[in-house]
């Protein structure tokens, strides 16, 4: 593929958002909860695990802590038994008892509404204050880049060889997409990576945006 102009690159993202949107309307999350605390916690526990394995845990974890002020008090070892199944338990579960904490004594029992201040809580980092910047507060300030977002945003060619982390890649998805569009594309392009655009074997052929493609090859 010959250098394509940014201008046509950013025509392009516009055209695969619009595709996406039609396709996904703005993306469901695929987590569950009920307030941004339980959807912090619930991202917290998402690294290098799936949803559906955090989902199948929350439950109990948030009849018995719902909410920082009970969690703040839990003992880190009853934790990691609601949620030995997931990996890094150990670690996830100190995070958790150390965010609730830090929420009473810094931030008066509230999730903050604020991207740098979200990412002082322990276990939380920009991936994590990116999606519940969108997610629990619909106030975007950048794109959350998990596997399923890095993996498209190259196969796609939004996202250049030189952006070979998670960081650099989001600085190229946001100079392509409009602060508008930051709020969608984590969720939509997540449920898209699992239907059509898969780690192995992915769906190129009944792709819906294929012609958009630069690495769909008929």
């Amino acid at each position: 593929m010959p250098r394509e102009l940014k201008a046509d690159k950013i025509a392009r993202a516009a055209k695969i958002e619009e595709r996406m949107f039609e396709h996904y309307g703005e993306g469901a999350c695929s987590l569950d909860y009920l307030t941004p605390f339980q959807l912090t916690v619930a991202v917290v526990l998402s690294a290098q695990c799936t949803d559906a394995a955090v989902n199948k845990v929350t439950p109990a974890l948030f009849e018995a802590y719902p909410t920082p002020a009970r969690m703040a008090e839990a003992d880190v070892e009853d934790i990691e038994r609601i949620i030995h199944s997931l990996g890094f338990f150990r670690s996830k579960a100190k995070n958790l008892v150390a965010l609730a904490r830090t929420l009473l004594t810094e931030f008066g029992g509230e999730v903050p509404n604020d991207l740098e201040l979200l990412q002082k809580l322990p276990g939380v980092g920009r991936k994590t204050a990116n999606v519940v910047m969108c997610e629990a507060f619909r106030n975007p300030q950048g794109i959350a880049v998990d596997t399923h977002v890095f993996r498209i945003a190259h196969r796609l060619k939004l996202a250049g060889p030189s952006a070979d982390t998670p960081a650099k890649t989001e600085q190229a998805l946001l100079r392509v997409y409009p602060q508008s569009d930051w709020l969608y594309i984590n969720h939509q392009w997540v449920h898209f990576g699992r239907d059509f655009c898969r780690a192995q074997r992915p769906q190129c052929a009944e792709c819906f945006i294929q012609d958009l493609c630069p690495s769909f090859q008929p």
